[in-house]
């Protein structure tokens, strides 16, 4: 394992933060006030080229490896983006633009996959239902066969993208009996009859990602929009694992970076009695163990993206260590910021209030920290 990067991936990181510093950071603090989706950012990253940038040339990405697409990822946190439109930008690349991806057929990868790599179609991927978070293989909908098309019927739920998705990927059961091995996947576009998302749902963090209700009443489309083959549903949601635990997880990582240098240049700056509050130990001891989650965070991540650009099978167990480290464990020096702070960390300019309410879906979203206690438990 060598975590040596080159010339090239170092550059074109430090390319992303000077790129979102200027074209995205700007509108963060407005759009996240507002809870409004930044259609104007999320436009710019895929003529940036980073909505696709793993995918084949062919197919309007740039051949990227893992590790450099992950260093990218990284970077809009580290430049300050809101975990809000990171987080729609995953579930757009790499839940549903990457399932397309993978497991489509050529006519399949050549509709879809450009227009989301350029960002002129927006995806998401319907998983969750109301009842059947962590458990998948309890879902509900049901697609049911009929002559050339599937009818689909039921709900999901906390979907990421939901009310501003132009295609979506979206699991239901074409055989209830099998449980998870009865799970399909099927491709829906917006405007599908009887295909339709719910109101944006207020959030408590990354607020600028919308959010909502997926509901098919007698959706019906055709057998083609069939991803791979009946029953292989539950297997292509569990891939996406390998980027929820690396270039999902990367924004994050950047977002304790930026934070940590915000907070050493407040505490260099802010001075009570008499001096910097930095030479003090107290606040000495919360930057270094924000330092130090931001070093075995990265870590983490970086494995991940490791095996995965080796071709090894993921480890689910070292997957679920880091889910979890970073959900858990963030909580901590995203609270440390805002104490740092005082009363401006609970102002909205600083910035600190804002990473402290997005890094709180960490141990909730992706897989809650209890499920990945389960499977670390059970892989042990």
């Amino acid at each position: 394992m060598d975590f040596a990067f080159t010339k090239e991936q170092l550059m074109f990181k430090q390319e992303v933060i000077r790129f979102a510093e200027k074209e995205i950071v700007p509108r963060v603090r407005e759009h996240d006030l507002k809870e409004e989706f930044d259609f104007e950012s999320f436009r710019k990253l895929g003529e940036f080229g980073i909505l696709g940038l793993h995918f084949p040339e062919d197919l309007g990405g740039s051949g990227a490896d893992v590790i450099t697409t992950v260093l990218a990822s990284e970077a809009l946190g580290e430049a300050g983006v809101d975990g809000g439109l990171t987080l729609s930008l995953g579930a757009h690349t790499f839940l549903c633009a990457d399932t397309i991806y993978r497991h489509g057929t050529d006519e399949q990868r050549k509709k879809y996959v450009p227009k989301l790599a350029s960002g002129e179609w927006i995806g998401c991927m319907g998983l969750t239902e109301p009842n059947a978070g962590s458990d998948v293989a309890s879902l509900k909908a049901r697609a049911e066969k009929k002559g050339d098309a599937y009818v689909l019927n039921g709900n999901k739920m906390f979907i990421t993208n939901g009310p501003i998705a132009d295609v979506a990927v979206v699991y239901a059961k074409t055989n209830p009996e099998l449980k998870h091995a009865g799970i399909s996947a099927f491709i829906i576009e917006k405007g599908t009859p009887g295909f339709s998302a719910g109101p944006n749902l207020i959030k408590m963090g990354v607020r600028t990602s919308q959010t909502s209700e997926l509901i098919m009443n007698d959706c019906v489309i055709p057998a083609q929009n069939l991803l791979g083959e009946e029953g292989e549903g539950f297997n292509m949601s569990m891939q996406t694992v390998e980027w929820d635990r690396s270039a999902l997880l990367a924004p994050f990582v950047g977002a304790a970076q930026y934070m940590l240098k915000r907070c050493a240049t407040y505490a260099n700056e802010r001075e009570q009695f008499g001096r910097p509050i930095g030479k003090f130990q107290a606040v000495k001891h919360k930057l270094a163990n924000i330092r130090i989650f931001v070093e075995a965070a990265r870590t983490l991540v970086y494995r991940t993206a490791w095996c995965k650009d080796q071709g090894r099978a993921l480890n689910h167990l070292e997957a679920a260590v880091a889910k979890l480290f970073l959900g858990d464990w963030s909580l901590v020096p995203t609270n440390d910021g805002v104490v740092l702070h005082g009363g401006y960390g609970y102002c909205h300019e600083y910035d600190m209030e804002r990473i402290f309410r997005d890094g709180r879906l960490g141990p909730i979203g992706g897989g809650t920290s209890d499920i990945q206690k389960m499977i670390i438990s059970k892989l042990m």
